[in-house]
């Protein structure tokens, strides 16, 4: 695991400073959120391998942060709590509110490089390699899809971009979310995404009766299953 990309949410600036340095470090991409509201929405709005959440937030308390992540991200994100708060009970709470890890303050930032690398493989591994939605099929190791049988001919982009569908179903993703996880910090000038999308339909939806890729105004793109609501 030696691209993760983690959303700290950690209201101390020191500790976040020197936290995040640590991990970039290691090559991984930190980007960082002060108070809970930023972070919850930085979450919903990109795709990240890993969230370390700092429960003590100023604004809203940690473990609702950690609700929202849990019931309105894209994809399921793994969630590493940091706290001061020892007690059986409240690590209870927060594994009851999704946490899949829990880290007490003060901690050895090399034990957090262990837990964030442990966490952010054993998410992967979770992920299944065949993944089909209607009559989609999605296989992640090949670089593959198929719609009803028939192969989809697809760019490495157009297949980044199904993917992050795929996962996010049958929620919709935001074209803030798809673009920076295909271009990160630098994206094109150019509206690039649109041709993207474009290409994707040709490949997805053009050679069949039903679309399946649709657009939510002022927010993104979903996939859908042809006659499922009827």
């Amino acid at each position: 695991m030696n691209d993760l990309k983690i959303l700290l949410i950690e209201d101390n600036p020191i500790l976040a400073r020197q936290t995040g340095e640590f991990l970039q470090a290691h090559g991984w991409r930190i980007d960082f959120a002060l108070n809970g509201r930023l972070g919850s929405r930085l979450a919903l709005e990109q795709i990240y391998d890993l969230v370390i959440l700092d429960l003590g937030l100023p604004d809203i308390d940690g473990l609702e942060v950690c609700r929202q992540i849990k019931a309105r991200a894209p994809v399921n994100m793994p969630v590493l709590m940091l706290t001061a708060r020892d007690a059986f009970a409240e690590k209870a709470e927060g594994f009851e509110t999704g946490a899949d890890d829990y880290l007490c303050k003060p901690f050895d930032p090399r034990e957090l490089a262990l837990r964030c690398r442990a966490l952010a493989r054993r998410n992967h591994l979770h992920r299944s390699d065949h993944i089909r939605i209607g009559e989609l099929t999605v296989r992640r190791r090949e670089h593959s899809a198929e719609r009803a049988g028939q192969p989809l001919k697809l760019t490495s982009i157009g297949f980044r971009i199904l993917s992050m569908l795929v996962e996010a179903h049958p929620e919709p993703v935001s074209r803030s979310a798809i673009a920076h996880q295909i271009w990160g910090e630098d994206p094109p000038e150019t509206d690039a995404l649109k041709s993207h999308i474009y290409s994707l339909r040709q490949a997805l939806d053009k050679p069949f009766p039903a679309p399946m890729l649709k657009t939510i105004t002022n927010l993104g793109y979903q996939l859908e299953v042809p006659g499922a609501d009827r």
